[in-house]
């Protein structure tokens, strides 16, 4: 590999190919946000910068994108950000970017504001809407956005260890006082399609049942009426409390509440977390992780990578092709589900 200024050679049969050079790239986040989508931009601008790179920033994500909502972005652009929740690009969910005629358009912009290379942070939808962008010519790089740790190449997503500790900060909380008053409580974290936020928090908690959608079969009666068997077994050994982590993807939580205190006697509360969890100021990891995938996915495009999703595995920050990486599945731990139901058990025998 040999570096020039803002162009990369390699390798090819033989001969040395020069890629084509980068001298603007554009960063926008799509689709929800998560915390320290701020710090990775902030990295995104100031590595570009750093390395002779003109930036531009697009607000609203792809919704921007064709709306032209394009600016010039300096050192000062993302000053004072690092610390902050939500993102300063804002972002948006753009359905009719689907559509092959509209991603067309999106290139023609990206050619027209002279923008070489494009940063996109957001979750699995914000990838293929890079990848086809890619598929057009505009050189693009991925990075995994998303406080569900959903996206299957990567170990780490933007945003997920913030709200994992934002969610178990209020869990505790809410433990304190269901404790005191002998309560069963259940408390609904977000996570429709995974379970990791209420895993992660289930076993940070110490929750006796920790309901998630990759095991749930959409019987709610049959769930309902193990947790039950388990709030009576666990009362029947001492036990004066109950806590339920519940993921957004099995909810009912606040019917379920009712059914479970008209079977059981005992008071139950049902709360909600909602979108508190997308919020807050960003964990030292977030902030680190985030810029660190910031600032490689400035480099990946200066080495002439597109079509690419940064990711991290085993220690090291690496990058996939984003068809290959949308291929790929992701399962929970069952090792770390059997752990989690082994520590919310209350041992000992009833009296």
């Amino acid at each position: 590999m040999v570096w020039k200024k803002n162009t990369y050679e390699f390798y090819y049969g033989g001969t040395i190919m020069e890629s084509k050079k980068i001298s603007t790239i554009a960063v926008l986040t799509s689709g929800g946000d998560a915390p320290a989508m701020n710090a990775a931009t902030r990295a995104v601008v100031r590595t570009a910068l750093a390395r002779g790179l003109k930036v531009k920033g697009i607000m609203r994500g792809y919704s921007g994108l064709l709306k032209e909502e394009i600016f010039d972005m300096t050192s000062k652009s993302v000053s004072n950000t690092i610390s902050h929740g939500g993102t300063i690009l804002y972002t948006a969910r753009c359905e009719e970017f689907k559509k092959p005629e509209v991603q067309q358009q999106a290139a023609e912009i990206c050619k027209k504001h002279g923008i070489d290379g494009l940063v996109v942070i957001g979750g699995d939808g914000s990838f293929r809407g890079a990848g086809k962008l890619a598929g057009l010519g505009v050189n693009t790089v991925a990075l995994p956005g998303t406080i569900d740790l959903d996206i299957a190449c990567t170990e780490y997503t933007i945003g997920f260890d913030t709200a994992v500790n934002t969610a178990m900060e209020a869990i505790d909380k809410i433990k304190d006082t269901s404790m005191s008053h002998e309560r069963c409580s259940i408390i609904e974290v977000m996570g429709r399609d995974a379970g990791y936020i209420a895993l992660w928090c289930g076993i940070a908690t110490g929750a006796e049942n920790i309901l998630i959608p990759e095991k749930f079969d959409g019987n709610l009666p049959n769930t309902e009426s193990e947790v039950i068997e388990n709030i009576l077994r666990s009362r029947a050994k001492g036990k004066n409390h109950h806590l339920i982590v519940n993921a957004e993807g099995v909810g009912h939580s606040y019917g379920m509440a009712k059914r479970i205190e008209a079977a059981t006697g005992i008071e139950t509360r049902a709360t909600i977390l909602g979108h508190m969890q997308r919020g807050g100021n960003p964990t030292a990891k977030d902030r680190v992780y985030a810029s660190m995938m910031g600032a490689y996915a400035v480099d990946l495009l200066l080495k002439g990578g597109s079509n690419r999703v940064v990711a991290y595995k085993h220690g090291e920050y690496v990058d996939f092709d984003i068809e290959e990486a949308l291929a790929m599945t992701k399962d929970i731990d069952d090792y770390q589900l059997e752990i989690a139901e082994i520590l919310g058990k209350t041992m000992g025998k009833a009296e």
